[in-house]
């Protein structure tokens, strides 16, 4: 029965129902350890306190325990992610997280785009921003597109990931809710592993990491290194990235320093036409495409104990982000009626080099022309809080009280030239060395380098009052004070300095209906500032090369998002030694004033952001988690509807639009690339104290292509793909597992869009172009624990 009871701790703590709710059902608890598996708090956006593992700190809205959170909040731990077997974090997410589907927009797996609840957290530059992702207390959304560089998270660090929907504390681009990622150090962890793995299209993996306290000093260091050489042409990956933690405990006080660094390098970014790859299924539409990140991060934070009641916990960091990117698309210069000169479009448009006299001519007319883009951001961040929370009674309740503040600032520069060349029959750019020049017309490029500047302020309070044992009030807000300047180099019209506040309340109950059943309902809202990419390309008079050139600053207004959440959870013990259940079931509604979408220009490659009006996501979720002595089994299905809220014409390469290239999106079309539905169920077996084999099963519904706003055209089909792991262990430090990826070989896509065939070869008449999911992959290795 002890061991049936540490199941259920184990099951049902991913639903939010802690041990103490178990304790007050009446049924005493074993002495037995289940702190991993079933932690006894939400961890929110910083690292634990002293001993209490998931206990929040600098940054954290609340130190709620799970039965009294009026939100949806589920935690992956080591384990599970070690299971997963991905150097993509994300990918655990997909696995175990309702409502997170994980795609990619630049066509290569190892920088996903994680979607949750129809928001978005991507690497690419341009994707409109909606989750906000913390790392040990710190935001780790770069400055300068919000974006979030999952890559560069070495997965043998984390400790556990908390996905949580609707609670404004975490500050700016909490739209859709916040991924909270807490680190191992050498006070969670002791000992160490080493990890050699390899398989399909040349991947080559190995990690290392190790963790140790010593009287009240602890060290913990994590190394990891992939090659991949990618299914599709020219997609290589490599991954080099760190992580380091120094502590120290004294008096009821803790300090930490801890460092991150990554140096990755990724190819294939981008989609191909559907033609291409039925073709070929690796082919790639445009070469160059590479992007290289760098990242440092340095951090200290302190916990300290006031008093019984009172804690203060601090946190700063200093982070440096560099980006480069090497693109090669089609060009618009072409040769003018004088052949020996360089037009856009007609001669009255002469494209002009870097000393503003127009080009010649030297370009291979046996060839289509081209260019290379090219493009750096360089961001150093800085930026700390401070919270104060409070344990004492409140006129005789239990209260939990939070008061903090946050600062952020960053500091980027951005570059951008275009080069000139011809493209090869296998769709290879080759520069020739020629460089674009500003021509003098709004439509034409040249080079770009803008300096951007954040400050982003944080001041927030919140309480949780336990009004009865059953009933718990929580309440607070957090006002977001933001300012956005940019400042052009080169005597452009990319300059401006944008304010943006609001203040974000946050009201909702938790009712214990039973000692095993709770009851959840709440009301949020949060905002969204626009990012200095977005600001310095919002004129669709004179639209940019999406993600690589800006060219005005017109201002833009921020997102305002209003959330509604209520649902149930709960567990149980089912009789006659048959295991047990945990299950959680919600409905969610997220509307969203001033909503910022990328929309293309009428100018191929070109286009520009702008406020669109009013969007709603509204869904529900289930989750189930079953567990009976070695069987443990996890089924989640979401069903999310994304819509316009108003009336829009847009441009767009769908077969849709009209003469004109306008496509008519009326209130109630739904918004591209969300899948209207997600099943996903996790069957694990420990097969005996050596062996233990799992499978995954995956459902992802039909989603619309980015481009068909209007919803005239066929979706993207619907998929469903399965998963297997499974591990031996030879010693008890030493383990040999495998991991299979796509087991069925299914050929699907996870990204879509439209594209202009008018252009280059004009090989093909279907302006779909897609990003083909990776086939079949077996990955195997081995595992040293010490």
């Amino acid at each position: 029965m002890n061991r049936l009871r540490a199941s259920l701790l184990a099951t049902v703590a991913v639903f939010g129902v802690p041990a103490s709710a178990l304790a007050q059902s009446g049924q005493p608890l074993p002495d037995i350890d289940v702190t991993t598996d079933a932690p006894a708090a939400a961890p929110l956006v910083a690292a634990p306190a002293p001993g209490a593992p998931g206990a929040g700190v600098a940054g954290a809205p609340f130190n709620f325990t799970q039965d009294i959170t009026p939100y949806s909040t589920t935690r992956i731990d080591a384990q599970e992610i070690q299971r997963t077997g991905s150097p993509a974090a994300a990918d655990s997410l997909q696995r175990l997280v309702p409502s997170v589907a994980v795609q990619s927009g630049t066509g290569n797996m190892l920088t996903p785009d994680v979607v949750y609840r129809g928001f978005v957290s991507s690497p690419t530059q341009g994707t409109p921003q909606g989750l906000a992702v913390y790392q040990n207390g710190v935001r780790i959304n770069n400055a300068f597109g919000d974006t979030v560089n999952w890559d560069t998270i070495p997965t043998l660090a984390i400790l556990s990931m908390d996905v949580i929907s609707n609670n404004p504390v975490f500050g700016l681009n909490a739209l859709g809710g916040a991924v909270n990622i807490k680190m191992k150090d050498g006070f969670n962890y002791q000992g160490g592993q080493l990890e050699v793995s390899g398989g399909s299209y040349g991947r080559i993996q190995g990690g290392f990491d190790y963790g140790k306290q010593v009287g009240d000093f602890a060290f913990y260091g994590a190394l990891e290194g992939v090659h991949d050489n990618g299914f599709r042409d020219f997609g290589s990956s490599t991954i080099r990235r760190f992580y380091g933690d120094l502590g120290y405990r004294a008096n009821g006080n803790e300090y930490h320093v801890n460092l991150g660094l990554a140096d990755n390098l990724f190819g294939a970014a981008g989609t191909s036409p559907v033609q291409m790859l039925q073709e070929d299924w690796g082919s790639v539409y445009t070469t160059p495409q590479t992007n290289h990140y760098q990242v440092g991060q340095i951090a200290v934070s302190g916990n300290f104990s006031l008093s019984p009641s009172w804690s203060l916990a601090t946190n700063a960091y200093v982070r440096r982000y560099i980006q480069h990117t090497v693109d090669g698309n089609p060009t618009d210069a072409q040769a003018c009626d004088d052949p020996t000169l360089l037009c856009y479009g007609d001669d009255d448009v002469p494209a002009n080099g870097l000393n503003g006299q127009q080009l010649a001519n030297n370009l291979n007319p046996n060839y289509p022309f081209g260019e290379i883009d090219r493009s750096t951001i360089t961001t150093t961040s800085v930026g700390g809080s401070a919270q104060l929370t409070n344990n004492d009674r409140l006129f005789g309740f239990k209260n939990h009280f939070t008061f903090g503040a946050s600062f952020d600032y960053g500091s980027s520069n951005y570059t951008a030239t275009a080069e000139l060349g011809s493209v090869m029959p296998n769709y290879v750019v080759v520069g020739n060395g020629t460089y674009l020049g500003a021509s003098g017309d709004p439509t034409t490029i040249g080079p770009t380098n803008v300096n951007a500047y954040n400050r982003y302020v944080g001041i927030y309070a919140l309480d949780a009052l336990d009004i009865t044992d059953k009933l718990t009030l929580s309440a607070g807000a957090r006002l977001n004070l933001a300012s956005i300047s940019l400042a052009d180099q080169l005597g452009g019209d990319v300059n401006g300095n944008n304010q943006y506040n609001h203040l974000n309340p946050m009201v909702g109950l938790t009712y214990k209906i039973t000692p095993d059943v709770l009851v959840y309902g709440s009301y949020s809202m949060a905002n969204r500032a626009p990012t200095p990419l977005e600001l310095g390309c919002a004129d669709p008079v004179h639209p940019c090369i999406l993600a690589s050139f800006l060219v005005a600053d017109p201002p833009l207004q921020q997102v305002v998002s209003q959330t509604v959440e209520a649902g149930l959870r709960g567990q149980q013990l089912l009789a006659n030694d048959w295991g047990a259940v945990g299950w959680k079931a919600g409905y969610f509604r997220t509307f969203n004033q001033n909503d910022i979408l990328n929309i293309p220009s009428q100018q191929t490659g070109f286009g520009y952001f702008a406020n669109v009006g009013d969007t709603l996501r509204q869904g529900a979720e289930a989750q189930l988690n079953y567990r009976k002595g070695p069987f443990t089994l996890r089924a989640t299905y979401a069903f999310i509807d994304a819509t316009f809220q108003n009336a829009l014409t847009l441009t767009s390469n769908s077969p849709a639009a009209d003469a004109n290239g306008y496509i008519y999106v009326m209130p109630g079309d739904h918004l591209p690339l969300i899948p209207n539905q997600q099943v996903k169920v996790s069957l694990d077996y420990d097969i005996n104290s050596h062996a233990r084999i799992g499978a995954d099963f995956l459902f992802t519904g039909p989603q619309y292509y980015a481009g068909d706003e209007s919803n005239q055209e066929p979706q993207l089909p619907s998929y469903w793909t399965v998963n297997l792991n499974g591990s031996y262990k030879v010693t008890k430090q030493l383990e040999l597992f495998v991991n299979a990826y796509n087991l069925f070989n299914r050929r699907y896509y996870v990204n879509g869009t439209y594209f202009d065939t008018t252009q280059l070869f004009q090989a093909f008449n279907n302006p779909e172009s897609v990003t083909p999911a990776q086939p079949l992959s077996v990955y195997g290795g081995v595992r040293m624990t010490f």
